[in-house]
């Protein structure tokens, strides 16, 4: 017979892993942020400028 206290959709492998610090620091530091920014608008507009030539 299952156990009625144990609600299998709460246990913790269904919750999402907690971010580490350097995860934390990455998502939160301006910098990186802003590097990242423009790193992705530099791809996005080589495909941009190779499709209109």
């Amino acid at each position: 017979m299952k156990d009625d206290k144990d609600i299998s959709a709460f246990r913790g492998e269904f919750y999402p892993p907690l971010p580490t610090k350097t995860t934390m620091f990455f998502r939160t530091n301006l910098l990186y942020q802003l590097y990242r920014f423009f790193m992705l608008n530099y791809k996005i507009m080589r495909i941009v400028i190779k499709g209109h030539s």
